[in-house]
Formats: C-alpha cells, structure tokens, sequence
C-alpha cells in the first residue's frame, strides 16, 4: 500500500482523509491559517522599515525619525513574537485534538477485532501504529500544514516586493533559486524513501522488544540472552542505518542551501554597488533585499523540511488508516436480547478450522440443559477450547449451528452473548492495577461489598487481606506479584461478581498445586451451584461429578456420558483416567 503515496492523485484523497478530522477543531484551524498569514505579513515589513529607516533618516541624520522607526521596528517584532507564540500553541492544539480523536478511533477498532486477527498480527506493529505512528500525525500540524502555508506565502509575498522594488536587482539575486528548487526537489524525494525505511524499522523494533520482554521468561529459562541480543543488534543496526540516510540527506542538502544562499548575496553585493557607483539604486534596497534573500532561503530550506513532516504524517496515517479499514470483526447483526436467556445450550453438526479446511472440529453435536455441568476432556490439540472460543463467538464457526434457547447465536446482540457467559482460562491475564479493578474490571455496578462476600464464598478473602493495601494491592503487569493459584482464584472471583447463566472454566486447575487444587475444587463447587457451567478439564478428578462428560478426539466426538458409564464402556476415558491415575499413583 505503501507505494501508493507516491502517487499524487492518492496523496490528496489520503490528505482529505486526514482533514476531515479537522472538521470538529475548524476554528482553531482557521485561526491559525490567519496567524500563518499575518506572521507572513508583519515579517515582510521588518526589512522594508529597515530600507526606509537607511534611506529617509539614517542617511539624512534625522536622529527624531530614526528614534521612531525604531520603536515601530520593536513594536513589529513584539507584534510578530505573540503572533508566533499563539500560532505555535494553536498549531499544536490542533494536532493534539486530532491525534486524540484518531488514537481513540484506533484502539476501539483494534479492541474490537476477532482474536483471528491478533493470532496473524505482531502486537507491537499495533502498538506502532497506535502510539508513535499517529504522534507523528501531530506534527503534521504543529510542524507541516499550516506552517507550509505560511512560508509559500512568505515566499511569494518576499519575491513580489523585490521585483516591485527593484526588478533588475531582484532578477540578479534570484539566479540560484531554480537550482534551489532542483535540490530540494530531489531532498524532498530520498528523505521520504529514507523516513519510509525509519517507520517500518521502528514498527520491527518495537515489535521485537515488545515480544521479548513479554517472553523474558523463555528467554532466560532457556539461555538465549546472548542469542536473542544478536537478532536485537541486528534490527536495531538496521534501524541505525534507516536513520543515518536521513542524516546523509540532510548534511548534503543543507550546505547546498548554504552555498546557494550565500551566492545570492554575492551577486547582490556585486550588483547593488554596481547600481551605486553607476549612480543610482539605493542603499537601503541592497540591506533589505540582504535580509530578504535570508527570508526566502530560510522558508524554501525549511519547506523541505516541512513537506518531509507532511510526509512522515502521510505515510504514518496511511498505516494508521490501514488498521482502521481492516474489517475483522465477528459479524455482530444479532438484534435479541439475552434478559430471557438460561443456560440451555446446543450444538448442531459443528464444524470449524482455523485455517481454510484444516477442521478443528468436525461434526460437533450436543446438547446441556439448564444448571447442568459439561465436562470436556481430550488429548492437546483434541478442540476443547474451540467448543468455547465458538459458543461466545470468539471465532466464527464454518458449518453448522449453536442455539441458547432454540435462538441461534448469530442473531444474538454480540455483547449481551458475551455478559451471558464468564469464562475463566488456565493463563489467567490481571491488569497492572489493583486486586479491586481487576476482579470488577472497571464496573460501576459492581460494590466492594459484592468482591468481599464473592471472594469469601470462593474462599480467597483471607490471602487477598493480607496483601498490603488488601484489595486496592497494586498485582502489577500479568499479576506476576502472585502465585498462580492466587491469579486463578481472583479470576474466578472476576467469573462469579459478574453473575453469568454460563459459566466456562477452561483448563482453570491444570497448572497449579494440590493445595491450590483443593482451593479451586471448593471455589469451581461454589460457581457452578445452580449455574450452567462447561469444565474443560486435563485433571479428570475435577470433573468426575460432572452431569455430563464429552470426551473430544481429533475434533471429534468418541464418547459421552457420565464418570460411571465412561469408566464402564472401557474406551477412551477409562485408558485416560488409568494414566491419570497410575502416574499420580507412582509420583506419590
């Protein structure tokens, strides 16, 4: 997509794009657009009161009148500082009210993708394009639009006058302008190319270290410090060298602009005094057009610079607005409410795959009636936690149907389905928040008082109490500051203050110690009281009073029925639970 932006009917569709959120900040925008022009302005008749202070008082030593051009010189500078002042503010108000609209934009739709995207997408090239790539969308507008308007009109307003004042000294002063433009049109050129490299090293950088430091624990339990800081050198060489062409650009093409400037005011010496040895020309004009061609080298080496600003923001929201026309979402067309659902759930003929017809599960039917608890066991990979990720719709299924009350899933208001059904995972993720915040996740309609009485019934108030600050105790990033068990009981805490009709437990005790085990047996017996509740379950102890047991194979069904008629068929469950029982059998 990247190749697009060079092209310039693309450039303005992308660049109209931006605008429109611009729209709610229009008079901010349009006060600024009048700063730009009147900084442009008051600039322009500093050196024309310095050609007539030479020329009407200086040179006639008429100290009164030079006393007051001195003060209006003063006066147009302290004008022009509280312009500049208020522009820059505005500028960057601006930019900052657009990026805090479009960041917010971003991260709804990013919080809003199917978690198929997040299974194909680098989270740090998300976090990328939600942080530093919509920053640099900022400066489009503190550093690029507005101030690009300003210098043009800089530009013409500072060449119109010359040729007015004087056409034949301002004909010899520009002679090096064409071969300014050439230069900084071949700057403006590499230096995107090379800002180009820059975003997309950036985005590498950022994912790499975002994953690694996620995964320090893999790396430094299996030694790989010395070999992982290779593959960082390396990206972080390539990152280096991104950004040594830009520099490479600019030291060329700011001595260009350099010697380019100073020729001009060579020839404007050469031919100002010329002018007054012949006897006429002024001497103000050849001090004023000096400061004017610093006035208009500054503005054109500046643009360069300017459009490498718009630039980087075009090429930043290009990939901003990539993220923001991604359409991954699960279909959410359901118009039903869930206030008349229970918990009578069935599987109809279900099939699904990951990958293009690679089937997870095949042929998937079952049914659970209210307050009925389902276990679900399986060899890995059998497709236990696809049966869940497809009941709340997480994924999407491929053929077949899911019903909650003969209402097929599909037609049901995706969020409300979702409040319908608490699911507590085997990795359990906490915040780097408090206990409090982590367990009602930012609900208002959940009281402290409902956490205390839901962490006494599942049996963590007393470990949760004695934490420093108890419940308001600060569990930092993935809740690292607490054993797994500790994580696992606030997450079923979390599953149990959002009354659910459902209740998902998936793999929640196979990684924990037996007496976390029995912590768990006694908080899962208090969840699923009166509830309908799926066990996905390794530890098949915890699940031998269960309603109902499907044992999973290769994505598909092979056994059903309670403990006691599974142990008697003498299949699949019975050689599971002899392993099961014959290899605790031999650890005790």
């Amino acid at each position: 997509m990247s190749k697009n932006v060079e092209g310039k009917a693309f450039d303005f569709v992308l660049f109209k794009r931006i605008m429109t959120y611009v729209k709610p900040y229009n008079y901010i925008f349009y006060i600024t657009a009048f700063l730009s022009i009147a900084l442009a302005s008051i600039s322009l008749s500093r050196p024309i009161l310095i050609q007539i202070t030479i020329d009407d008082y200086i040179k006639k030593l008429d100290s009164e009148g030079l006393f007051y051009m001195t003060i209006l010189l003063v006066s147009a500078l302290i004008v022009e500082s509280i312009f500049q002042y208020f522009f820059t503010l505005l500028g960057n108000l601006l930019g900052q009210n657009v990026i805090k609209d479009l960041r917010n934009q971003t991260f709804k739709k990013v919080i809003n993708f199917k978690l198929k995207h997040f299974d194909n997408t680098p989270i740090g090239q998300l976090v990328t394009r939600t942080v530093s790539d919509i920053e640099t969308i900022a400066e489009m507008f503190s550093g690029g639009i507005l101030v690009i308007l300003g210098d043009l009109l800089k530009i013409f307003a500072v060449v119109g006058y010359m040729f007015y004042r004087n056409w034949d000294l301002a004909l010899i002063t520009l002679i090096p302008i064409p071969i300014l433009f050439i230069a900084t049109s071949i700057f403006k050129k590499v230096i995107k190319k090379a800002f180009q490299d820059v975003r997309e090293q950036v985005s590498r950088l950022n994912t790499f270290v975002q994953e690694h430091i996620t995964g320090m624990s893999i790396v430094q339990l299996f030694n790989r410090e010395d070999v992982e800081m290779e593959a960082f050198a390396e990206i972080n060489k390539k990152h280096r060298t991104a950004h040594i062409k830009t520099v490479w650009a600019y030291s060329i093409f700011f001595p260009v602009v350099e010697i380019l400037s100073a020729l001009s005011i060579a020839l404007l010496v050469w031919y100002g005094f010329k002018e007054l040895a012949a006897g006429y020309g002024s001497t103000g004009d050849l001090f004023s057009f000096t400061l004017f061609v610093h006035m208009l080298y500054r503005p054109i080496r500046q643009l360069a610079d300017r459009f490498n600003t718009l630039q980087m923001g075009m090429v930043s929201s290009e990939r901003v607005f990539k993220v923001l026309d991604t359409n991954s979402f699960i279909k959410n067309e359901g118009k039903k409410s869930t206030t008349n659902l229970k918990g009578n759930i069935e599987f109809k003929n279900v099939w699904f795959a990951y990958n293009d017809e690679d089937w997870v599960l095949k042929n998937i039917s079952f049914k659970i009636k209210q307050g009925e608890n389902l276990a679900i066991v399986g060899a890995t990979g059998a497709g236990k936690s696809s049966i869940i990720n497809l009941l709340g719709r997480y994924y999407e299924i491929d053929k077949g149907e899911i019903y909650i009350e003969k209402t097929n899933v599909n037609e049901i208001e995706l969020q409300q389905l979702r409040e319908y059904m608490s699911i507590v995972l085997q990795d359990v993720f906490l915040f780097s928040d408090s206990v409090f915040n982590n367990i009602t996740l930012y609900s208002e309609d959940i009281t402290e008082e409902q956490v205390i009485d839901a962490a006494k019934k599942v049996g963590a108030h007393e470990f949760i109490s004695k934490l420093p600050g108890g419940y308001q105790y600060n569990v930092k990033e993935r809740g690292t500051m607490l054993s797994v068990g500790q994580r696992q009981l606030i997450s079923f805490i979390r599953a149990y203050v959002h009354k659910p009709q459902v209740l998902i437990l998936d793999e929640a005790t196979s990684s924990i110690d037996s007496e976390s085990e029995e912590l768990i047996k006694h908080a899962t017996s208090v969840l699923t009281k009166n509830r309908t509740s799926i066990i996905v379950a390794h530890r098949l102890s915890t699940i031998q009073n269960a309603d109902k047991i499907l044992v999973i194979d290769k994505g598909e069904i092979v056994e059903e029925g309670n403990h006691t008629e599974l142990i008697s068929k003498d299949g699949y469950y019975k050689k599971l639970y002899d392993y099961q029982f014959k290899h605790q059998h031999h650890t005790i």
